[in-house]
């Protein structure tokens, strides 16, 4: 009796210790090395400060040295001995390939750390169900079948699904522009801007004194100048001979425009920032053809802007609208648009194309539907028969009214528990200021925006810093837009190359705003996608 009991304990003690052997095996993890030209197995061990003969074991099939572009399978736990080079075709072949993680029978494929798959994809190996890869990538299996439509007759083992939206995906464009500066580059450049400042002060008084004494100068105009000035301060101290010139345009339509391009000769300039008055830069543009003239404001006639040497640092609202329809096609699977429109038509057809939009290629949306105002007005049932329980339901306000606005606000604010909504717009404008902040961020609210500033980013620190010390303030929109736009255009041009040749080689980030020319080289398309969080905070989602 003795006996078999101590077999018991034993057997017991036996399959404890398998189970705690196998329950750890199976959290292993691997990843693939690949191989690089010239690489060995003893120096690939070194270098993931591991030992030959493990590398070895866990490379029965490689016979001596293995073959340059070949895979080897290590532990992820060296992952961070990795190490990528940051030029561009190398970025593209990144020595970490898929990440392969095992657990059970799963066979979880996910990309490198440099180059992030848009979806996480999965291996079929023998054992897989719906029901267990819905269960462990919490999915749902009307999902899989979504994203794979030829699952329709079973899992085929070997494989590859489409999963969901990799979280893990990573924005950072591998397009990006290196700095670079031309030793003994001299650069000559000119700035139009309509300061007025006859107007307000004696010619005695200097430019300068003008911005910091007089209030009324605080504009759109001094401003800009005023963070431009901190730029050119900024790009002389690394080495570039800046010559700057400053003109003030006056009024609009006035004579001292035409004094200026009359009397000045303009053309020996290598880039000019401004006029701001449409009219006046393309005239200037005209008589100007092969001089570079940056129009550093956003107007809402810059499409009409035919001159190929005008270039537009603010992006038009079409590319708004192109942006946050791209987005939502790329994250939204399985879930309800509906875009809020208002009576007028211009509004009707931008929510109806991008209706059409959303639906074109390659969609996972389930439904997308336009609700415009009855007698201006848009009732909360309406809203209730559109959203859909248990589902994500995403609106689009594609008007800016603010009665609109506000009811669709309060509608979604208040929905029955099993029912959720996320609120977006092509472009928070003043309407939202009106709008309670708690709102929104209860609601997710994600807009497109050609500018977002980061508190903690180094370069925002010490441009805030540097403003402050010479201006005893701190810089407003324009004079963060003056800085940005006079820094990349003229670094570029340090380059020695053409703008045109610098934008192709990619976009950039100064403190605030994104520039991408890469498609256009008179239009810039550099946009983030902001998502308002919980606390009030803003997340740079893109």
């Amino acid at each position: 009796m003795g006996i078999t009991h101590m077999k018991h304990i034993t057997f017991f003690i036996f399959l404890s210790i398998l189970s705690v052997t196998i329950s750890c095996g199976q959290q292993n993890k691997y990843i693939q090395y690949k191989v690089q030209q010239g690489e060995t197995m003893r120096n690939i061990a070194q270098k993931l400060k591991m030992k030959k003969k493990d590398l070895v074991r866990l490379n029965p099939d490689v016979q001596k040295e293995p073959k340059a572009n070949s895979f080897l399978v290590v532990p992820a736990k060296k992952k961070r001995f990795f190490k990528i080079k940051k030029t561009f075709k190398q970025e593209y072949k990144a020595i970490l390939q898929d990440t392969i993680i095992k657990k059970d029978s799963l066979l979880v494929t996910m990309a490198s750390d440099s180059i992030v798959a848009p979806f996480v994809l999965h291996e079929v190996v023998k054992g897989d169900t719906f029901y267990s890869l819905a269960n462990f990538y919490e999915v749902s299996e009307a999902q899989l079948l979504q994203l794979n439509p030829e699952l329709s007759d079973g899992l085929p083992l070997g494989a590859t699904l489409k999963i969901k939206r990799n979280p893990r995906r990573a924005f950072v464009d591998i397009y990006t522009y290196q700095d670079s500066i031309l030793p003994n580059q001299q650069l000559k450049a000119a700035l139009l801007l309509p300061f007025r400042a006859a107007n307000y002060l004696p010619d005695s008084i200097s430019l300068k004194e003008a911005f910091v004494t007089n209030a009324t100068l605080v504009n759109i105009a001094t401003d800009f100048y005023l963070g431009a000035e901190l730029a050119i301060d900024s790009l002389r101290n690394k080495g570039i001979d800046i010559a700057l010139n400053v003109y003030d345009t006056g009024v609009r339509k006035g004579s001292t425009f035409d004094s200026i391009v009359n009397q000045v000769d303009l053309s020996t300039n290598d880039v000019i920032f401004g006029p701001l008055y449409s009219d006046e830069l393309q005239i200037l543009a005209t008589s100007l053809d092969t001089i570079p003239l940056v129009y550093p404001v956003y107007s809402s006639g810059q499409s009409k802007f035919t001159a190929s040497n005008i270039i537009k640092t603010s992006p038009d609202k079409t590319v708004f609208r192109k942006e946050l329809t791209t987005y939502i096609k790329e994250y939204l699977i399985g879930g309800n648009v509906i875009i809020v429109s208002d009576e007028k038509q211009a509004t009707i057809l931008a929510a109806n194309t991008m209706k059409t939009n959303l639906k074109l290629g390659e969609s996972y949306i389930d439904t997308v539907t336009v609700i415009t105002p009855i007698d201006g007005y848009i009732e909360k049932e309406r809203f209730l028969e559109l959203l859909k329980p248990n589902r994500k339901n995403w609106v689009v306000l594609a008007t800016d009214k603010n009665v609109v606005v506000s009811d669709v606000i309060n509608s979604l604010i208040s929905l029955p528990e099993e029912t959720f909504a996320k609120l977006f717009t092509f472009t928070k404008g003043r309407v939202y200021d009106n709008e309670d902040n708690r709102k929104l961020a209860k609601l997710g609210f994600t807009f497109v925006s050609e500018d977002f500033y980061e508190v903690n980013a180094p370069m925002s620190t010490l441009f805030n810093q540097q403003y402050k010390e010479k201006n005893y303030t701190l810089p407003s929109y324009y004079a963060t837009k003056g800085f940005d736009i006079t820094y990349d255009i003229l670094i570029r041009l340090a380059s020695g190359k053409s703008l045109e040749t610098t934008f192709k080689e990619g976009a950039s980030q100064r403190v605030e705003t994104r520039f991408d020319f890469r498609e256009d080289a008179q239009e810039n398309k550099g946009l983030y996608i902001i998502q308002y969080n919980k606390d009030l905070t803003l997340n740079k989602l893109k």
